[in-house]
């Protein structure tokens, strides 16, 4: 299960220069290499990502949920 307050952690790396490390940690590989190598979109889209980190745990959580019960 992933945390949300672990996504915002990772997020926070961006003040560093580690932009989308909390998109790769949600699943979200394409975006977090976009992220990574943009810069976070210019910073834009590290913003709007505050307000999106918790439906993309929660998405992810989701999906993981699906897997386990098809096994």
């Amino acid at each position: 299960m992933r945390s949300t307050g672990i996504s915002y952690l990772f997020w926070c790396l961006s003040f560093v220069g580690f932009c989308g490390i909390h998109r790769f940690y949600n699943g979200k590989w394409i975006t977090g290499l976009i992220w990574f190598f943009t810069g976070g979109l210019l910073l834009i889209g590290q913003l709007v990502d505050l307000v999106l980190i918790p439906a993309m745990t929660r998405r992810a959580n989701y999906k993981e949920r699906l897997a386990c019960a098809r096994i």
